[in-house]
């Protein structure tokens, strides 16, 4: 009996060894992690440098700052690990507002019906571009750069036509406009008169993050996701339908699209038609900065929410440190480099492993 026992400790602390170094290699392996080290790293930094970024009203612009680019990096985050892009987002948020604008104020439709049909045209947009992708074999890439092109001028020739402008027509005065304001672009108010203001956007962007990672975690169709994005032909022989979950995450990209449209539209009245170019790469930037792989088949929308949180905490950390805004760029440009290469080395480790 007592050889039997000497033997069975030894098996079970050798099991319990062999075990903390598994978990602690899948722990280190997880993509994410790299983002938070760095999120933690210049949140410390600014911190230290810039009186005004400890402030809550500073931490309320902060989060600010990263909604309005994490909202849309948790579709496009979502579209790549399911094996696309899509260039054409940016511009897309301009033409759910110009839409909504246009239709409202121009012709007449009541705002809650302009608001609908805009998220038809939103929808329908990623729906075409995820239909041509998956017909055609042409990559996404290029699809959706020349859906960029046609929507970045329909936005300014139809604006133009209509205003005589170059911004979409005002509906601060419309009636139903206080109640979208009341859902889209809502302040809450802390701390009394005076106290910081959250914007109710930062509610929703947590709430996109929670339904995304509960999507991709929990669901059949977070599956189909993964398996699209990882190997498209060997997702089909098993029976997993690809040509629609890409269509699928394309219709997403849509909704998100008119999602921040209402938002821009009820926080400003009105936008500028020219704007939006630009804003899809920020995106990019931030899904790929949270571990997302330009190959698709990997990442999260929580490190989609990270990634843009570095961004918003290095937007308005080099306001408040009184540093030159021109090294900004500079600095998200060399943020994607490292993200690629770091991503890259995770991935030949957990391929060794």
């Amino acid at each position: 009996m007592s050889t039997g026992i000497g033997r069975s400790e030894p098996t079970a602390r050798t099991t319990s060894r062999s075990t903390m170094p598994s978990l602690l290699r899948k722990i280190l392996l997880r993509r994410e992690l790299s983002a938070l080290v760095a999120a933690i790293a210049i949140f410390i930094l600014f911190w230290a440098i810039a009186e005004p970024f400890r402030s809550w009203a500073a931490m309320a612009t902060v989060l600010y700052q990263s909604a309005t680019i994490g909202l849309m990096a948790v579709a496009v985050a979502l579209l790549m690990i399911g094996g696309e892009f899509d260039l054409s987002s940016g511009v897309a948020v301009v033409t759910a507002s110009m839409v909504t604008s246009v239709l409202t104020v121009t012709l007449g439709l009541p705002l809650f019906v302009s608001m609908a049909l805009a998220l038809s045209v939103s929808i329908g947009i990623g729906i075409f571009n995820g239909w041509l992708v998956t017909r055609t074999g042409i990559p996404s890439f290029l699809i959706t750069l020349s859906a960029l092109f046609m929507l970045f001028g329909m936005n300014l020739g139809i604006t133009k036509f209509v205003t005589n402008a170059v911004s979409t027509p005002s509906v601060a005065r419309v009636d139903g406009f206080e109640v979208i304001r009341a859902i889209f672009a809502y302040r809450l108010q802390f701390g009394g008169e005076g106290g910081p203001q959250f914007s109710i956007l930062i509610l929703w962007w947590f709430v996109f993050v929670a339904i995304a990672t509960w999507v991709l975690l929990r669901t059949r169709i977070g599956n189909w996701i993964l398996a699209s994005g990882g190997n498209a032909a060997s997702a089909r022989a098993v029976g997993v339908p690809t040509k629609r979950v890409k269509i699928g995450l394309f219709a997403f990209v849509g909704f998100s699209a008119w999602f921040y449209a209402m938002h821009q539209l009820s926080a400003y009245n009105t936008v500028q038609a020219g704007s939006g170019v630009g804003g899809e790469f920020l995106y990019i930037i931030a899904a790929v900065v949270g571990g997302c792989a330009l190959t698709g088949g990997v990442g999260s929308a929580i490190g989609s929410a990270i990634g843009a949180l570095i961004y918003g905490m290095t937007v308005q950390g080099i306001v408040y440190a009184g540093w030159d805004p021109n090294w900004f760029r500079f600095f998200l440009g060399l943020m994607l480099l490292l993200a690629v290469l770091l991503n890259l080395n995770v991935r030949r480790m957990s391929e060794k492993a």
